[in-house]
């Protein structure tokens, strides 16, 4: 493993541990060269994934982009962040069991939607600004409808025990 301080391919693990949702394994690591102590975080990797862009062009996939725009949509909401660390393992887990090597940025979209608006409204309508492309106001009042309705859907199904406040 490189250095990420110095670039050096001479780093050594002192301590391998699983992490704390038990998908992957932390390893903290020391360069012999500098001197830097960083960790690294070992995955299971089901199949090398492609991602086709709309443009045409194709790229490997990378998780770590994925974690970063859902962040974003996630930026300053108070939202656990072992509970987004599950939902973008699960995005990917999803993506892995389609039986594909090639994904296209659609089928991402949609399982990241699908996963935010179980976690967090406002992340789900910011994500959903980029993703479709918003161009007007009433762009998000489509989107805050299907909201209300899901909400509404949800609150109605019968078998749902009341929350509190409800009889």
């Amino acid at each position: 493993m490189r250095c990420p301080y110095c670039g050096s391919d001479d780093t050594q693990v002192k301590d391998s541990r699983p992490s704390e949702d038990n998908t992957s394994i932390r390893r903290r690591r020391v360069c012999a060269d500098c001197g830097g102590r960083f960790t690294t975080f070992e995955r299971v990797q089901l199949r090398e994934l492609t991602v086709l862009k709309r443009s045409g062009r194709r790229v490997p996939f990378d998780r770590d982009k994925l974690m970063r725009s859902v962040a974003v949509a996630l930026r300053k909401r108070n939202v656990d962040p072992q509970r987004v660390e599950r939902m973008v393992n699960g995005v990917v887990r999803q993506l892995e069991s389609l039986g594909e090597n090639e994904v296209t940025t659609e089928q991402i979209g949609v399982l990241v939607m699908e996963g935010l608006k179980t976690l967090d409204d406002v992340a789900y309508v910011r994500f959903a600004s980029v993703y479709r492309n918003f161009r007007e106001a009433k762009d998000f009042e489509t989107v805050l409808g299907e909201l209300s309705v899901q909400e509404r859907a949800e609150r109605d199904a019968p078998g749902r025990p009341p929350s509190e406040g409800e009889s």
